[in-house]
């Protein structure tokens, strides 16, 4: 995406604040979505787009399950509104082809995710003969997944929005080769470890393997193997993984002197949120999968990837506003004193303010 534009980005505050807000708000969704599954709430009116016919059914203040599908289906519209809101703010604002593109496909993917919701619905009762589960059942996991990638775009573009990506000096925000290569593998790993985890969680499998840190047989590997054995597995054999490369990620980016406030302060959040969610993990298994701490886990692990994405999405900045040479040669520079790196870190928001 890199290229050269006519004209500077500018920022402008109430676009920007538009777009944090509503980027805030998908986690009111993806909160919404993992209690709805949890609990089993899915299926709690069998119709859609409407619920029980209406947008207001009966009950569904009283009773948990439709409160919690009727609640997420709410979100939902009101994430899409937002997002369409959002693309054609954009569209008639921004300079930046890349930017107005990734508004547009953002719209596309909330579309997408409404059809498989509520296709979800449509054919839950379609069993093809020897599926473990109906079609319906089926597209739960794709449709988790995408909600992962839209949390993605909508963070990407709200950070472009941003005062801290838009008035930060190219050298303020200078990132090495190394840096943006570990925050790509970093950001790839957690979204595989999101597929996991939404696959083993659309199979039941969360309690695959009840105890933790070893396996009933007292046991590292289980003794014993099926599809949801292997899945819960492979989803704490990614948690170790993940441990390792994002404790070696923040790591390379505290010891990179250029590196501004800004991006090491990413990197703080990044190993907090890997820690709460490990905590979350575990609690799972102790509590034999107590739905607020399932939905916890599921929430911090969005979030837990919009940190990491964050982290590796400005560590790119530069190549993605400035022409490739120029970029090149910020980063590649020597590293500039510490006395000078605190001068441009000054009077910036530790935090991709809006």
């Amino acid at each position: 995406m890199s290229s050269a534009h006519t004209q500077p980005a500018v920022y402008r505050p109430a676009l920007a604040w538009f777009a944090a807000l509503g980027s805030a708000w998908v986690f009111v969704l993806v909160m919404l979505g993992a209690f709805t599954t949890t609990i089993g709430a899915g299926m709690a009116f069998a119709d859609w787009p409407l619920s029980n016919g209406s947008i207001n059914p009966h009950g569904w203040l009283s009773n948990v399950a439709m409160f919690a599908e009727h609640s997420h289906r709410l979100s939902a519209t009101t994430m899409g509104i937002i997002t369409i809101a959002l693309a054609i703010w954009i569209a008639r604002v921004e300079n930046r082809t890349w930017l107005r593109k990734l508004g547009w496909a953002a719209i596309a993917i909330v579309i997408l995710q409404g059809v498989l919701g509520g296709l979800r619905v449509k054919l839950n009762n379609w069993n093809p003969e020897a599926a473990e589960m109906s079609v319906g059942q089926l597209l739960r996991i794709p449709h988790g997944i995408l909600a992962q990638i839209y949390v993605v775009v909508l963070f990407s573009i709200s950070a472009a929005l941003s005062k801290s990506w838009i008035e930060s000096s190219p050298r303020g925000l200078a990132a090495s080769a190394r840096v943006r290569r570990w925050g790509i593998v970093c950001t790839a790993l957690v979204l595989v470890q999101l597929i996991i985890a939404a696959t083993m969680r659309h199979f039941s499998a969360g309690l695959a393997i009840p105890t933790f840190p070893l396996t009933p047989e007292g046991t590292l590997i289980p003794t014993a193997w099926n599809f949801r054995i292997a899945i819960h597995f492979a989803h704490r054999a990614m948690a170790l993984l993940l441990t390792i490369a994002l404790v070696g990620y923040a790591w390379i980016v505290w010891q990179e002197r250029p590196a501004s406030v800004l991006l090491k302060n990413l990197a703080a959040a990044m190993l907090s949120c890997l820690a709460l969610q490990i905590c979350l993990g575990i609690s799972i298994i102790w509590t034999l999968r107590d739905a607020y701490f399932t939905t916890a886990h599921v929430l911090v692990g969005a979030l837990t990837l919009t940190v990491t994405f964050l982290l590796t999405w400005f560590a790119h900045r530069n190549l993605i506003e400035l022409d490739s040479d120029e970029a090149r040669q910020i980063a590649s520079a020597p590293a500039i004193k510490t006395s000078e790196h605190s001068d441009l870190g000054a009077g910036r928001s530790p935090a991709a303010s809006s």
